[in-house]
């Protein structure tokens, strides 16, 4: 018998709280806790004021605050002996406690965060990309097949925002040659945006459609670029959706497909980046910092370098509940580049390219995405417009340079100049002038 996505989740969550025995593991390997001030010394009783949240909807200040301030940093999934996923069990958790604000407002919420993501995705990606490039990396249809392709490239919906990126993953896949269809954008959103403020059938309905469209192509395979979209299908979506419809497809991060298939890439990269690189880590996805760091120790010329520094979070913006902690961290990482003489660092994810490149100009190495250095050792590459357009800090000067776009795309000048000054001028969480960060 079918059931919903919103019965999926309430077994789910039965099935946490029958099995949790309270044993405060996963808190004790949490990291969010120390950062934030949060008084998790009982973990025992943290996990089971976790546990009181699921049951009633409320519980104990510790437990509400561990579970708000989550960044996804992944180490409880290792923790567990139980068979639970304590992020999982969070993420309930916060979906618990946002009941207590009305429907409308949940709704509400989410609407408004989806509408004004898809409006910086849309309009961002048009000033960069000509129509026919956008067309390939984001498709308005699919083709009739005459088979199934070999696997999906899934963008997710904010790498469109940094579009050079994703053509660059792309390239790697022609050099490859496997068969793909791209699918994203926010016709293919995981429905994260919904569920953030409570609003589960919205989120239930726009995932399930997204995964029934990837079902539709006969893929086996989805490979995801976001961790985000990563976690919300691996870990929310996919499971609920195989509960109540039977096996769906496989997903995997591209970094750790791509690692995987290394023994064909190695002999395409035969051009020498003689760089020193550190990369910019976040431990949540497991296994993309391995992966990351086995693609670019192959390159031939790159010297890797570990600054040494621990990350939390899954990637820059789910710190957003540890902005002190984020703020630190990253002026360390960029004193830390400068310290010890790297050229280049490389960021792994969008979001954190969207942060990272405007502090490129005030730091003696550049700022890249590590597909860019993967991309150079094939002899490919694409020009990080992203970039270019957020160095120029006028929006005047940004819609002059970008004018013939703006034509080509049909773009309405007064949303585009709104959306430079909203998604790609005023998104700047750390102050780009090192005399304003934060002390050693």
């Amino acid at each position: 018998m079918s059931i919903s996505f919103l019965e999926s989740l309430h077994a789910r969550t039965g099935a946490i709280t029958d099995a949790c025995t309270r044993c405060g593991a996963c808190v004790e390997v949490c990291p969010t806790p120390a950062l934030t001030g949060n008084d998790a010394g009982d973990p025992a009783a943290v996990a089971a004021g976790v546990i009181r949240i699921l049951q009633t909807g409320d519980g104990p200040e510790a437990a509400r605050r561990w579970a708000a301030e989550c960044c996804g940093t992944g180490h409880c999934l290792r923790a567990c002996q139980h068979g639970i996923n304590p992020r999982f069990m969070l993420l309930m958790a916060r979906r618990a406690l946002a009941q207590q604000r009305a429907q409308d407002e949940r709704r509400a919420a989410g609407k408004s965060a989806f509408k004004r993501m898809s409006r910086g995705v849309r309009v961002l990606s048009r000033l960069q990309l000509a129509p026919e490039l956008l067309a390939k990396l984001n498709p308005s249809s699919h083709p009739e097949r005459d088979a199934a392709p070999d696997l999906i490239f899934y963008t997710g919906c904010n790498m469109l925002k940094t579009p050079h990126i994703g053509l660059l993953c792309l390239d790697v896949l022609d050099r490859l040659g496997v068969s793909y269809e791209v699918h994203g954008g926010p016709s293919a959103c995981c429905g994260i945006l919904q569920l953030r403020p409570g609003d589960v059938d919205n989120a239930g309905r726009q995932g399930y459609r997204t995964i029934e469209r990837f079902a539709a192509t006969g893929a086996s395979q989805v490979l995801a670029w976001c961790p985000t979209c990563q976690i919300q299908f691996g870990e929310t979506m996919l499971p609920s959706y195989r509960a109540s419809h039977g096996p769906a497809f496989d997903m995997t991060m591209f970094p750790v497909w791509l690692a995987q298939r290394l023994a064909e890439l190695a002999p395409l990269m035969t051009i020498p980046v003689r760089e020193r690189v550190a990369i910019y880590e976040f431990p949540g996805a497991p296994g993309v910092q391995d992966a990351v760091r086995a693609l670019l120790r192959a390159v031939p010329g790159l010297e890797l370098i570990d600054l040494g520094v621990a990350g939390v979070g899954y990637h820059l913006t789910s710190l957003v509940t540890v902005p002190g902690h984020r703020d630190r961290a990253l002026a360390e990482l960029l004193r830390r580049a400068e310290s010890a003489g790297v050229t280049t660092l490389a960021g792994i994810f969008h979001a954190d390219h969207r942060e990272l490149v405007a502090h490129e100009r005030e730091w003696p190495f550049r700022i890249v995405n590590y597909m860019e250095l993967i991309g150079a050792s094939l002899g490919v590459s694409r020009e990080d417009t992203f970039k270019r357009l957020k160095f120029m800090h006028d929006a005047d000067a940004i819609l002059a340079a970008s004018h013939d776009l703006i034509a080509a795309n049909g773009l309405d000048m007064d949303e585009a100049r709104e959306v430079i000054l909203a998604d790609l001028l005023a998104e700047q969480l750390l102050p780009v002038e090192r005399a304003r960060h934060p002390a050693p």
